[in-house]
């Protein structure tokens, strides 16, 4: 009986240490840097099925030292997980100490320290850029008026020839027969020049053969003369 009762007593004692070491683990507790709308958050997370409270301190880091405390919370942790979140605007690349405490089971850093991401979240100021949108075409003076155009395969209409102009009337007319002052064609000028193409030449045969006649008839009759004087 002695023996069966320290057996009994020793298996107890077992289940009782084994069971208190699964009560509450440092490697129930996770935590995350994340971005709730334009806010940064830090989440941890208890996955402990016994629910045992435990005490979360979150402290930034600076070359190995606590530089400030963010905050401190009391987590009861449940097999589907319960998570606590504390607002902090973290930087990109920061570190985060994360101790956890639990009186009797854990007193820990959740390791290892938390690393924010390479990107901040985005504020409201920061906003996509809009997309170019494309301008219209200027349009032309016809489009304006609302005439249609006429398209390339279509020829365009001759327009009317428009009537000439009356001449101005000058304060003075020009007397009848009067020279124009604008220079003839170099053709009819040469040919005035020369008496070429007209009836000069025949004139002036003429003029000489009447000269000649007359001055015979002048010397003919002299001769008479003299000779019925001598008789």
């Amino acid at each position: 009986m002695r023996v069966l009762g320290v057996a009994s007593a020793s298996a107890a004692l077992a289940l009782g240490m084994a069971g208190n070491a699964l009560a509450c683990d440092i490697s129930e507790f996770s935590a995350e840097a994340k971005c709730d709308g334009t806010k940064g958050v830090i989440t941890v997370t208890d996955v402990d099925p016994s629910g045992i409270p435990a005490t979360i301190s979150v402290f930034l880091e600076s070359n190995g030292a606590d530089e400030k405390k963010v905050g401190e919370q009391v987590v009861k942790g449940s097999r589907e997980g319960t998570t606590i979140t504390f607002e902090e605007d973290w930087k990109p690349n920061a570190e985060y100490r994360i101790h956890v405490k639990a009186a009797g089971y854990v007193d820990e850093d959740i390791k290892p320290n938390l690393v924010t991401p390479a990107t901040a979240c985005k504020t409201e100021d920061e906003k996509p850029p809009a997309t170019p949108v494309p301008s219209a075409p200027a349009s032309t003076p016809a489009e304006e008026t609302g005439a249609p155009t006429p398209s390339a395969s279509e020829p365009s209409e001759p327009s009317e020839p428009s009537e000439p102009s009356e001449p101005a009337e000058s304060g003075s007319t020009a007397p009848a027969g009067t020279a124009s002052n604008a220079p003839s064609p170099a053709g009819e000028s040469n040919l005035a020049e020369t008496g070429a193409n007209s009836n000069t030449g025949v004139i002036v045969g003429v003029a000489a053969a009447l000269v000649l006649a007359g001055g015979g008839a002048v010397f003919f009759g002299m001769r008479r003369r003299g000779a019925s004087s001598d008789r």
